[in-house]
């Protein structure tokens, strides 16, 4: 059967008392060396019993824990001091503020106002940002032109293949599938036809000489 479960309160009983103390002094310390190696952790460990006698334990030096604790400590509670944090929200404002006035002051230059006073020098050197800009921005503009006319020629080589599939198409469709084929090897220079339709008439279809196109793909 397992332990009952111990009721936490204050031991009566000062013998049992003093053997309690012991037994838990001692796992207590045994978990805070344990922590130190396993977690290469700072520890320190300062018991004091009912009869005042001193017990600790620290893998470093207990007074560099202790003024650790204490710098920690005051820090923490300046942080979280609300006067603390006001004061570094303004600071953080402030800086917020001055950053933003420098970025308006480079676009006004850049738009060329507000030059009085710069000096030669300082006009070098946004003419040079400047021109460092012109620069990416011309690839910019040479790079999208050069891919609309990429896509158009392509586009254009699509629409020359479905017209040259249309003109097959009605070829086929006007002299039949032999004399199509027979004209395949010569499409650079076919016979248009028109198609004039009546009502309650005939179909006449009418043959012409077109002007010679070229359907080479580009």
């Amino acid at each position: 059967m397992g332990r009952g479960k111990i009721i936490i309160q204050r031991i009566d009983k000062s013998s049992s008392r003093q053997v309690t103390f012991s037994k838990r002094r001692n796992g207590l310390l045994k978990k805070a060396k344990e922590l130190a190696i396993l977690c290469d952790a700072q520890v320190g460990l300062i018991i004091f019993s009912s009869t005042e006698k001193l017990y600790e334990f620290s893998n470093t030096s207990m007074e560099s824990i202790v003024e650790r604790y204490n710098k920690t400590k005051e820090g923490y509670q300046q942080l979280h001091n609300p006067i603390t944090e006001l004061k570094l929200w303004q600071e953080e404002t402030a800086i917020l503020r001055q950053q933003l006035h420098e970025v308006q002051q480079t676009h006004r230059q850049f738009m060329g106002e507000q030059l009085s006073g710069l000096t030669i020098k300082d006009l070098q050197n946004l003419e040079s940002r400047l021109e460092t800009s012109l620069r990416g921005i011309r690839v910019k503009k040479e790079q999208v032109l050069l891919n609309e006319i990429q896509e158009l020629s392509w586009k254009g080589s699509l629409m020359h293949q479905e017209n040259l599939e249309l003109f097959q198409k009605r070829i086929s469709q006007a002299y039949g599938t032999r004399d199509a084929n027979a004209l395949n090897g010569n499409v650079s220079t076919p016979y248009y036809f028109t198609i004039s339709r009546e009502v309650n008439a005939p179909i006449h279809l009418q043959l012409s000489q077109p002007e010679l196109y070229n359907f080479e793909t580009p």
